[in-house]
């Protein structure tokens, strides 16, 4: 996952971990964003009895920014209870589940949506709101794509609003990745005779067929605008919002311990996880710091900004292949910061880099997802995004099918330096970056519509 297990504490509390968000001007409905935080990560489709499902006792919330403060200016909140049906058997289902309120579905979740403005105001948007099942197997669930469909909510408020559990379409090599930084198609074109490396051989989808927790919400852009309006340019402020995603739980305190009811103290939520730009807690923060900034707002990420200055991957690169990045090498003795990966995960992009776009949102240094709702959906998307020449993805918000993963290591590797110094000149092997992975290694495939995340895997099919 972009951002799962990514610290010691939370890697303990999967139904609270933020493992991948998204967010992009719906390709479908240009006139709404899209926003996708999953939850519960790595599930093995055959689960049962127990299958997976979200936390009661989790509150799980999505956040906009609309005049980049890095504080909130619009929270979705999402509650879930469950319900237990019969309390004389072990089954998940005891019969074909043919629709949302079937008899036969024993353990059914349900979810409300409470809409926070900026002056902490509440408002209740939806109650009882039906989860489906997970994918238990064609017997149980012949028409899992129907049960699926019926669990997406059009709200009166306009938003839409789907809970339950999806096929994660995040591709990555982890085991070569965490194996030192190893590229293995990388090392196939470019270091073939090098001594450095022991193995080769074809990039390998470590989630795939696996499962995932989604929460998604497709709102009017209208409403998530510090203007409102319907119509802006890609050039003005008011066309930036920042994302992100977190799970609390509540604070729990046993004071004496002798058994009475009252030792036990119920405080307020507490921030356990977040999730904004992909991997930034992953490679970014130290391992010492880690659940420390899970606990954090953005609006405390200038804590977070030296790390980010100075990545430790980027010293890695010329160590790990050496003679390929001698440029950035040179570059890291000079001990400057890196002001390209600072505008890229903490400001934005100011305008006059790129032509065409900006995703800058001011001065205060925030790990939030930036997303220009000005730039329409691309006609032919790259998965490389503004790397690969194409605006409307990464790091320009996030799109299903962006490879976060290369885009961050090529960026990482020098490629975007000269967005603010000139004089330097890339490594040829900088552009040349990549995992060996894209949306095509995602077995599942993506859905043409809100929710967009592809058919979760089912337990007979996939067994393991």
């Amino acid at each position: 996952m972009s951002s799962h297990r990514e610290a010691p504490e939370i890697s303990k509390d999967p139904v609270a971990d933020s493992s991948d968000l998204y967010a992009f001007v719906s390709p479908d409905a240009p006139d709404t964003v899209t926003i996708i935080a999953n939850y519960v990560p790595l599930q093995i489709p055959a689960s049962g009895p127990n299958f997976f499902e979200f936390g009661d006792d989790v509150l799980y919330e999505i956040h906009i920014d609309a005049n980049g403060d890095a504080r909130p200016d619009i929270t979705y909140q999402f509650r879930f209870t469950t319900e237990l049906r019969n309390d004389k058997t072990f089954l998940y289902n005891t019969g074909p589940i043919e629709s949302l309120d079937s008899e036969n579905w024993n353990r059914r979740q349900f979810y409300s949506v409470t809409k926070v403005d900026s002056h902490g105001k509440q408002t209740v948007l939806a109650k009882k709101l039906p989860c489906p099942p997970c994918n238990v197997g064609k017997i149980s669930i012949a028409d899992y794509e129907g049960l699926a469909a019926d669990a997406v909510h059009k709200l009166k408020s306009r938003e839409t609003v789907f809970a339950g559990q999806r096929a994660d379409a995040f591709f990555v090599d982890l085991g070569a990745i965490f194996d030192l930084g190893t590229l293995r198609p990388f090392q196939d074109k470019h270091l073939v005779g090098q001594k450095l490396f022991n193995y080769a051989g074809k990039a390998v989808n470590a989630t795939d067929q696996t499962n995932v927790h989604s929460i998604a919400i497709q709102v009017p852009l209208d409403m998530v605008r510090r203007d409102g309006k319907k119509r802006v340019k890609a050039s003005d402020a008011g066309a930036v919002i920042g994302i992100w995603t977190s799970a609390s739980r509540r604070q729990v305190q046993v004071r004496n311990g002798d058994g009475k009811a009252d030792d036990v103290y119920v405080g307020p939520q507490v921030q356990v996880s977040r999730l904004g730009n992909p991997l930034f807690n992953e490679v970014i923060v130290p391992m010492a710091q880690k659940d420390k900034w899970n606990s954090l707002p953005p609006s405390e990420d200038k804590r977070f900004a030296e790390f980010v200055a100075t990545p430790e991957l980027g010293g890695l690169l010329p160590v790990l292949y050496p003679g390929l990045f001698d440029n950035l090498a040179a570059r890291n003795k000079l001990k400057k910061d890196r002001a390209d990966l600072l505008a890229i995960l903490l400001t934005g992009i100011p305008s006059g880099l790129i032509d065409g776009f900006q995703n800058n949102t001011g001065k205060v240094q925030a790990d939030v997802l930036r997303l220009n709702t000005a730039i329409p959906p691309a006609a032919k998307p790259n998965a490389f995004g503004v790397v690969g020449g194409d605006i409307q993805g990464f790091p320009n918000g996030r799109r299903i099918a962006d490879d976060v993963v290369s885009i961050s290591l090529r960026a990482i590797a020098g490629v975007t330096l000269p967005l603010v110094d000139k004089e330097f000149k890339p490594d040829a092997a900088a552009a040349l970056v990549e995992q060996g992975l894209s949306i095509k290694n995602v077995s599942s495939g993506l859905l043409k519509k809100f929710p967009y995340l592809g058919t979760p895997f089912d337990g007979f099919s996939v067994p393991s």
